[in-house]
């Protein structure tokens, strides 16, 4: 059996599963490197337009599995390619996290590393690193406190207290709060509207947010606009006519009556 699963869907999506539920999806070495070269795997292949991330049964994943411990921890940690979180953060596509159940700790680190959170009602986010004495080295540390503040950032880490589904969308971490069972239905709804628009901007823009975000405010901008500059320079007389046809086409279909 894979613990970690690709199943690739007509349409352009692809779901990567974390299948070891019997043990609330916790990772071990060599699932961590499964994970980072399903992810990159996903970015090279053509068809794959955007990537939903979920876990199996009633966890999304409940961290590393403590009892293989010292082989994570000492393991090749700085090698980029077996590394997830770096290969989420290199993944051009947009990924989605379905999150069912709990999120804990290097699982929290790895719904922090998607584009797009759905979570079930009862899905909780938890940081255990004080708990029992492990360094944070997939980015909670630093993308938490960007998320939803330093302070409540703070008291999630310090405290090891869980971080509801419903708060968690209250402070602007997770996008939608579903029915249990409901997350990866979601998930698609959303994987669909977004293959539904120009796939090469798709790309462009979640980079450029993802991008800016590692700067100020003004050197961010700035990054927009010279990103912007060089897709338009580079643009063909043939690329601006197939953008007024995609326009024309919108624009020639019956308006909804409904807002």
């Amino acid at each position: 059996m894979d613990l970690i699963q690709v199943n690739k869907e007509s349409g352009g999506i692809a779901i990567i599963t974390i299948n070891r539920p019997k043990s609330l999806n916790s990772l071990t070495r060599a699932m961590m490197v499964d994970l980072a070269r399903a992810f990159k795997e996903m970015d090279a292949d053509e068809s794959v337009q955007v990537v939903i991330f979920t876990g199996a049964g009633k966890s999304f994943c409940s961290g590393v599995d403590l009892t293989a411990a010292e082989s994570v921890f000492k393991g090749d940690v700085k090698d980029p390619e077996t590394d997830p979180v770096i290969q989420m953060e290199r993944l051009r596509k947009p990924i989605i996290g379905a999150i069912n159940g709990f999120a804990i700790t290097a699982g929290f680190e790895l719904a922090l590393a998607c584009d797009i959170l759905v979570a079930s009602r009862g899905a909780k986010f938890m940081d255990t690193h004080a708990r029992f004495g492990i360094f944070p080295s997939w980015g909670l540390s630093q993308k938490l406190s960007r998320i939803i503040g330093a302070n409540k950032a703070r008291e999630v880490s310090l405290t090891s207290m869980p971080l509801t589904a419903d708060v968690a969308e209250k402070l602007g971490f997770v996008n939608h709060v579903v029915e249990e069972g409901e997350a990866l239905k979601k998930a698609k709804e959303i994987a669909e509207a977004i293959i539904k628009n120009e796939q090469g901007m798709v790309l462009r823009i979640k980079s450029v947010i993802n991008d800016g975000l590692k700067l100020d405010l003004g050197h961010a901008l700035t990054l927009e606009k010279e990103r912007a500059h060089a897709y338009y320079s580079g643009m063909t007389k043939e690329q601006f006519k197939k953008m007024q046809e995609f326009i024309a086409a919108r624009g020639s279909k019956k308006p909804s009556s409904k807002l």
